[in-house]
């Protein structure tokens, strides 16, 4: 009897570690290969800033309080507060020591993209590559491209302030496995390239998901609630609903949402506010073709 006991116990073991394994393995950080950024060729520098406005880079890389042409100078710095502690932005401006400078197109593809360092670490996901997954490869590199022709700064962004457990990068590729994906995020009531682009700026460039999407306690998007609105990051007042059902942007034409886009002006003669200010002002510096995608993506998502 013992000795069945034994063997079931040192069977239940052996599928503990079986299984360990195979969840280590599972949550490795999985950088796309070398190959896979190769061959793309001089970058488009007029196309990456147009990437880099679609983007946001200045709003979080800036250094804090920067006006005009100085937040091209993609110092970080700026405190980002969430439930898991601080983060603080890193420098990303063309350093070679204290910012990118150094990094091959690959290194910078997979952080956008995969959301794996340069080291091969994992990277948190204040850092929106959740969205910015869906970037094309010739993006990646034509803004790879552009970021490089901006200013250097030697300025050296804190560490960030989290935690235990959340210190702990590992746990990062568990929540990378339950959330972290590059397919759409809502059906869509129209096609066509318009709308195609609108999801693209949307659901990747643009990351609009991350502030107007609500989370689950894991800090993932809540199911089937996509630009439903949610709580304000900052810790002030609610990021607005923007889907078609809603009380507020639902009521707009789509000439209404371009017009915002570009003035900052609502139907209502009101104006943009909060932290939408800046997201506002880097789309005003886009085509209108692309506010205009933008517009009839948001009219084709559903309504909540």
């Amino acid at each position: 009897m013992a000795g069945k006991r034994t063997r079931i116990l040192l069977s239940l073991a052996g599928i503990a570690v079986v299984g360990a394994a195979a969840l280590f393995y599972l949550t490795l950080p999985a950088p796309l290969p070398e190959a896979h950024w190769a061959g793309l060729g001089e970058p488009d520098t007029a196309n990456g800033e147009r990437v880099f406005w679609a983007g946001g880079c200045v709003s979080c890389h800036a250094a804090p309080g920067s006006e005009g042409d100085a937040k091209k100078v993609l110092a970080g710095g700026l405190a980002l507060k969430s439930p898991f502690g601080t983060f603080h932005v890193p420098n990303i401006s063309p350093d070679p020591a204290a910012g990118i400078g150094s990094w091959t197109l690959a290194q910078f593809g997979n952080a956008m993209t995969r959301g794996v360092g340069p080291g091969g670490e994992h990277l948190y996901p204040s850092f929106p590559y959740n969205s910015y997954a869906r970037m094309t490869p010739k993006d990646v590199n034509d803004l790879f491209g552009f970021l490089k022709t901006l200013p250097a700064s030697a300025n050296v962004a804190p560490p960030h302030e989290l935690p235990f457990p959340f210190n702990q990068r590992i746990a990062l590729g568990g929540w990378k496995l339950l959330f972290f994906n590059d397919g759409p995020r809502a059906p869509l009531s129209a096609s066509g390239d318009q709308v195609k682009r609108g999801q693209y700026l949307v659901e990747g460039l643009g990351h609009c998901g991350e502030c107007h999407t609500p989370r689950n306690p894991l800090g993932g998007f809540k199911s089937g609630e996509w630009l439903a609105g949610a709580p304000n990051p900052e810790g002030q007042g609610r990021i607005p609903d923007i889907t078609p059902g809603s009380k507020s942007i639902g009521q707009w034409s789509e000439a209404d949402i371009v017009t915002y886009l570009e003035t900052g002006f609502t139907p209502e003669f009101d104006s943009v506010g909060g932290s939408m200010v800046e997201v506002q002002q880097n789309m005003a510096r886009l085509p209108a073709e692309d506010r205009e995608a933008i517009a009839a993506y948001l009219k084709a998502i559903p309504a909540l």
